[in-house]
């Protein structure tokens, strides 16, 4: 395994001056590029001043501005932020918001629907939402029941309509958690925004809470800062976190209307919000976050990421009608395919090959099981995305001929 001495735009630099291409922005969390230097001098000038403080009792500026900021960006309506420091934890915290609200309110319900293959994250209460699986067997004692509904499909969304209503109409449920437009870690799957915006329709018809997991389709990977505005909605709660620093600091918030809000809002402290973190705002991850803000403000930021949506459409074209692949897709920045095999899914055996295979050509690129996708950095050039797609294509080849 080689050590990583340094970053710089969409490169790793390892030991050996060697410049690997981060073609999936280090787990989905660096988007404008490594190093930016915008964030890199707002974390030089924050630390500073600042280290960890306190986040009860005390605030600071950086936390207070990036609420204001954040609420200036989301979709209208989200009036209130909470901070914690991972998308898990982001999710956790909007669990708790749903679960809290309705038990508030004198009107308790214990129900979340969930779509099959999402993945949320590895707390318990984000593992119990995901698709279970061999990675989290050994805790399946501790993992609550939840309502799966059936991925929509291309000619099978209704399925997925019908089945939540029906869930809903038990009236006990308290949320649908969803990952808005593209299921990340359960395989890249893609959906339209048609079926975000109709199963929102159907839990305000039955007084079920909306949560979107925005962590990794946040800050423009779909197309859009956030992928909710593609379906026209605002969610009760907004869960985000990744690129909110750019990704070059740990930080999340959890954004909720202002009913969730003034549920936990008592001097009875028996409805008082119990969830912190020693590191809750941190004052250098927020400020990190502002100068994000600011890059989204004042550089053509929407223009990167249409370009690389173009780049992105036309290099997958050479795969259409390739019987090597299937399921060419794509969702704004991410670009994804299947590769043809015997025995698909993420522990997929050819995945670990995959992942050396391009270790070898100095491509970071780690396929879900045969789900070979590209999520770069938005500064990505060209020349580094055809040497990406060069590479998958020679992958093909080699698997096909029993080389890989």
């Amino acid at each position: 395994m080689k050590r990583v001495a340094g970053t710089e735009g969409a490169h790793l630099i390892d030991e050996d001056g060697a410049r690997i291409l981060d073609a999936i922005s280090s787990w989905w969390v660096i988007t404008h590029g490594h190093r930016h230097p915008a964030i890199m001098e707002a974390i030089r000038r924050a630390s500073e001043t600042y280290d960890q403080i306190i986040f009860a009792e005390y605030t600071h500026a950086p936390a207070e501005e990036l609420a204001a900021g954040l609420i200036g960006i989301t979709p209208a309506g989200l009036k209130h932020v909470f901070y914690s420091d991972s998308g898990s934890t982001a999710v956790e915290v909007a669990l708790k918001m749903a679960l809290g609200f309705f038990h508030n309110i004198g009107a308790p319900r214990s129900r979340v629907c969930v779509l099959e293959h999402g993945y949320h994250g590895d707390t318990i209460g984000t593992m119990s939402a995901g698709e279970r699986g061999v990675f989290n067997a050994a805790y399946e004692p501790l993992l609550f029941a939840v309502d799966r509904l059936p991925f929509p499909e291309p000619g099978r969304e209704q399925q997925t309509l019908d089945t939540f209503a029906a869930s809903c109409a038990s009236g006990r449920v308290a949320a649908l958690l969803i990952e808005p437009l593209v299921l990340g870690a359960g395989g890249m799957k893609i959906y339209p925004p048609a079926v975000l915006t109709e199963l929102k329709r159907i839990a305000e018809r039955h007084g079920s809470l909306f949560i979107a997991d925005e962590v990794m389709t946040g800050w423009g990977r779909t197309g859009t800062r956030f992928a909710c505005e593609q379906a026209g909605l605002t969610p009760d709660i907004l869960c985000t976190s990744k690129g909110l620093t750019g990704g070059a600091l740990p930080l999340a918030a959890t954004l909720c209307t202002a009913d969730i809000f003034d549920a936990h809002f008592s001097a009875d402290r028996r409805r008082t919000f119990f969830h912190s973190s020693s590191y809750t705002a941190n004052p250098i991850a927020c400020a990190a976050a502002l100068a994000n803000l600011g890059i989204w403000a004042t550089e053509a930021v929407g223009t990167r990421i249409e370009a690389l949506a173009a780049k992105q459409r036309s290099r997958l074209r050479r795969f259409e009608g390739d019987p090597r692949f299937c399921n060419i897709r794509q969702a704004g920045t991410i670009a994804a395919l299947d590769l043809a095999v015997p025995v698909g899914g993420y522990l997929s055996e050819v995945g670990p090959r995959l992942r050396t295979f391009f270790r070898e050509r100095k491509l970071l690129i780690r396929p879900l099981g045969n789900v070979i996708y590209l999520m770069p950095p938005y500064c990505v050039t060209e020349a580094d995305l055809d040497r990406a797609y060069d590479a998958i294509d020679e992958a093909a080849s080699a698997f096909a001929a029993g080389r890989l």
